[in-house]
């Protein structure tokens, strides 16, 4: 929210207060915590003192290098969750101390200086670095000057903080407009807007700063942030009430600031190895019963097409009751057996579900009597029109309801699903309803989703194990990260809104997703062929990759014969791909690293690469530029050094911008010099033994360098290799005794079985 009108006046309506300057400042050396009280105006003498309003600023420490800060003016208000669930170090208490110039905590490698003497001014730094400023104006109170109907007037607590120049600031969720949100009004506030507006499915109150910081507001209901765009220089956020919550977060650069924010609000759960195949669906109103599904499995496999999970999207089930979890008898007479035929082919089963229940549903009678659904303040239930006739949403805040939502789960489970697409959760009533245990319906809004695929993915892991759960869900907010995979949403089938797709997707990894998808092809509409092929290199090149359309069907062999060999090609190659897949997506579970990353995380000093949104690296070796034009041109950024084409052989030197030209069987995808990349021997699965006959492929490697160690953790964590270049000489060794594997450089080829050594010499090729 805006409040000033330019920089001199505030906008008509609104009574600011600011923090002016420092009163006094207390510390609480047990709790770790130092206090600031800041009068709203300056005071000359004790009558001063007195009708004056006060701001109190708080900062205290969860963990070393995270500071957080609490705004405040009136303390009394009632306070109603939910919250977000930040997990704190135990045992640990930051340092505070106080003099006559100044108050310091120190938490890590992080400070917090309060001055005192005349104006507000606080500095966060980091080993000596100041990172960013709470300078004069920057902490203030607003009131409405007329209230609404007589009623109590609204109240917004706001703070700025200060932009370097040349700063710039990612984030905020899965955001499709430019990359860096600089000059851009956010609105935190989930909605199905698609991937074409500045609405977003997933909000997430969090940005990460190309200096090395981030910042999450600890408010899941609306938040308001004007980066850049109220006051140029500063990026700021407001809430409405009387108290603001925001962490900042150090780390000196933006992948260890990831990782400190993962470690608070919750790392990305491990997902199973299938789960990395190709996804086919039904699409969304495409006709299709059992034998349209046996058809295109059929299809599949003639054509050598590898197929990991075929998804049943919302038609399923029968028109008018979603959701009763029952299978529709007219189009699937026999799930059971037909779930069991699937499995003998070797897929994968994924059911469409979402959180409503429409009132033709058998479930609907069930759920009203036993206060399942969210209900209005008048004790109705809540209901509408829109999507399903007269449904109601489940009120997840209720235990039971959340046990009998999962009880139809199980059912499903017990007949072979396997996993769910847990579409919606974000159009959530936040007026005039009244949840189960009392939550602000406001602060609710965004956090349902939360609820909502929590609830799946623990019912998930109950029956599958750890590691074997897995979601293709839409909405989220901060913390969701830890129910994985979650795609984009609703996009077109143009090469803009392909774009559009993968910059929401880099601006969620920004905000601590690990995983991520996106429907090849677009949803709405038809792509045409040229489109379609362009569109499978860039799926079967993320994280997760899904075939889905709304009306159209997105089995490759309907546009045309060569989009049935750049399926074959990409999906392929993302096989081979999957013990160095594998590593990426164990430093996403461990680290909170995303596998998907955008130049900045990778290359944080390079900053001729900070605003590439068209481009990625997968994991920290590959790079990968999708191609967005017909006529294949594309233009990309190398950072520094020889990177070699991992599809032709081809050597780019960095520290530019490439512009080529491809065919459709082709795509900018180079490794970055000095990589040993290792490579499948299985071409058909994602979920075969990787260690088994892997071989080691090196990629510049320079003179003379010492250990690097390559696929930790490959077969649960039994096989470790190390290579090591001395001269023209590769060494190798593996401590697994029960490995077959192999070394690459160039033409040059070794192998080995069991734990050992091996060597080639490069003949002057490297």
């Amino acid at each position: 929210m805006k409040f000033t009108d330019g920089y001199w006046l505030t906008r008509p309506g609104l009574t600011p207060l600011f923090a002016v300057e420092v009163d006094d400042i207390r510390i609480d050396e047990t709790a770790g915590t130092l206090t600031v009280y800041a009068p709203t105006t300056h005071i000359r003498h004790r009558g001063d003192t007195l009708n004056r309003p006060m701001i109190t600023v708080t900062y205290s420490s969860p963990a070393p290098g995270v500071v957080k800060v609490r705004v405040q003016r009136h303390a009394g208000a009632v306070h109603r969750g939910p919250d977000f669930a930040i997990t704190a170090e135990d045992g640990f208490t930051p340092s505070v101390s106080v003099s006559d110039t100044e108050g310091v905590l120190r938490t890590g490698d992080l400070t917090v200086r309060v001055a005192r003497g005349d104006g507000w001014n606080v500095t966060f730094e980091e080993d000596g670095r100041v990172l960013t400023r709470s300078e004069p104006r920057s902490i203030a109170h607003y009131t409405e000057t007329a209230s609404r109907d007589h009623a109590a007037p609204r109240t917004w607590v706001h703070q700025q903080l200060a932009l370097a120049p040349g700063e710039r600031v990612y984030g905020f969720g899965e955001r499709f407009g430019a990359f860096a949100k600089n000059g851009q009004v956010i609105e935190s506030w989930n909605a199905d807007g698609g991937t074409s507006s500045e609405q977003a499915y997933k909000s997430v109150p969090f940005y990460l700063s190309a200096r090395g910081y981030g910042v999450l507001v600890d408010d899941p209901g609306a938040v308001s942030f004007e980066v850049g765009s109220e006051v140029n220089s500063r990026v700021q956020f407001s809430v409405e009430g009387e108290t603001l919550d925001y962490y900042l977060i150090g780390g000196g650069t933006p992948k260890a600031v990831l990782s400190r924010y993962t470690a608070l609000t919750g790392r990305p759960a491990r997902v199973p190895a299938w789960s990395f195949g190709l996804w086919l669906t039904t699409s969304f109103t495409a006709e299709y019963d059992e034998a349209t599904v046996n058809e295109f499995i059929d299809g599949f496999e003639e054509r050598g097409l590898p197929l990991s999970v075929f998804h049943f999207d919302c038609f399923w089930m029968r028109e008018y009751q979603w959701t009763d979890f029952e299978w529709d008898p007219r189009t699937f007479p026999d799930p059971e057996g037909q779930l069991a035929r699937l499995h003998e082919r070797g897929l994968k089963v994924s059911a469409w579900i979402n959180p409503y229940i429409a009132q033709r549903s058998a479930l609907f009678a069930e759920a009203a009597a036993n206060g399942y659904l969210l209900r209005r303040t008048d004790g109705s239930i809540w209901q509408w029109d829109l999507w399903q006739a007269g449904m109601g949403i489940v009120d997840f805040t209720n235990p039971d309801a959340a046990a009998w939502y999962v009880g139809h789960l199980e059912r499903l489970m017990q007949q072979g699903v396997d996993t769910f697409k847990t579409d919606f959760g974000e159009r959530i009533p936040h007026e005039g309803v009244e949840w189960f245990d009392g939550s602000d319906p406001a602060r609710m809004h965004n956090y349902y989703p939360q609820l909502y695929n929590e609830v799946v993915f623990r019912a998930l892991e109950k029956q599958r194990g750890t590691g074997e759960a897995v979601l293709f869900a839409r909405s989220a907010t901060a913390g969701g990260q830890q129910f994985p995979v979650h795609w984009g949403g609703d996009s077109d089938s143009t090469f803009s809104s392909m774009a559009e797709s993968l910059r929401g997707g880099l601006s969620l990894a920004m905000s601590g997703f690990g995983y991520w998808s996106h429907d090849i092809g677009g949803f709405e509409g038809m792509p045409d062929a040229g489109l379609f092929k362009r569109w499978l290199a860039f799926g079967l090149l993320s994280s997760h990759s899904r075939l889905h359309g709304s009306s159209s069907f997105r089995v490759p062999w309907i546009f045309d014969d060569e989009a049935v060999e750049v399926t074959r090609a990409f999906t392929n190659l993302k096989m081979r791909l999957m013990p160095y897949l594998a590593q990426v997506a164990e430093e996403a579970h461990a680290d909170g690293i995303p596998m998907m990353r955008a130049m900045v995380l990778e290359f944080p000093e390079d900053r001729s690469g900070h605003d590439a949104d068209t481009q990625y690296m997968l994991g920290d070796s590959l790079l990968v530029a999708p191609v967005f034009t017909a006529e294949g041109d594309v233009s990309y950024y190398l950072p520094e050094g020889e990177w070699t084409s991992l599809l032709d052989g081809s050597v780019a030197q960095g520290s530019r911008w490439v512009d080529e030209t491809h065919d459709y069987l082709s795509v900018p995808l180079r490794v970055r010099p000095g990589t040993v990349l290792p490579w499948g021997a299985d071409d058909a699965r994602p979920d075969y033994e990787w260690a088994d006959g892997v071989t080691l492929r090196c990629f510049a490697l320079p003179d003379g360098y010492d250990e690097v160690t390559v696929v930790p953790g490959l077969s649960g964590g039994s096989t470790s290799f190390r290579v090591r270049r001395a001269g023209d000489t590769v060494t190798a060794s593996s401590t697994d005794a029960t490995a077959s594997w192999s070394v690459q450089v160039g033409d040059a080829v070794a192998s080995a079985d069991g734990a050992g050594e091996i060597s080639i010499t490069l003949e002057g090729t490297r």
